[in-house]
């Protein structure tokens, strides 16, 4: 681990994180909290300079290679975290057909509760374990495996088969995402 913990020290660094939902809770089994993400990223590639080389969203966690030329990459990774949170949370409350509605609420409830910077309700685990990545042998095993968790998890039998990876923008397809590719 670099010394003082895991830190982004070069804000115009390129990074692979992990951003987890707290209890492991398995939020995005639904297509529309997914597709919540998917819009966010988006946005956040539009209007802050969001850089993504890969990523993948699976039910408790999103992996992803990021960086950004434009503005401070921790305060992007802030307000995309910020954002998604909100807009989830207010779908679980208002949206018909989420049986674990009480539970999951009851859950980020306690956990925000506990932790004084949050007011109500913590959504993401606070550590986004970020390591930079400085050569290409690096970079091309944090993408593998980026890409292979899906085939890993036994949801599909090839990457680019899961429509939220950027493992299909790597086999000439297009995803769901642009892609800058390293």
């Amino acid at each position: 681990m670099p010394e003082g913990g895991y830190k982004i020290r070069d804000q115009k660094g390129v990074y692979y994180l992990t951003f987890t939902v707290v209890n492991w809770i398995d939020v995005f089994t639904r297509k529309r909290y997914k597709d919540m993400l998917i819009d966010s990223l988006n946005y956040c590639q539009k209007e802050k300079g969001l850089q993504v080389y890969a990523y993948v969203i699976m039910s408790i966690h999103i992996h992803c290679v990021l960086s950004s030329s434009k503005n401070n990459l921790s305060d992007i990774i802030r307000d995309f975290k910020t954002h998604t949170s909100k807009k989830i949370l207010k779908s679980i409350k208002e949206e018909e057909g989420e049986s674990r509605k009480d539970w999951m609420l009851e859950q980020f409830k306690n956990k925000g509760l506990n932790n004084k910077r949050n007011k109500e309700y913590q959504f993401w685990k606070q550590d986004n374990h970020p390591i930079e990545l400085y050569t290409n042998y690096f970079i091309d095993q944090k993408i593998n495996y980026i890409h292979n968790n899906p085939v890993e998890a036994g949801i599909v039998e090839k990457p680019e088969e899961y429509i939220y990876s950027s493992a299909k923008n790597y086999s000439g397809e297009d995803g769901l995402l642009v892609i800058d590719f390293l």
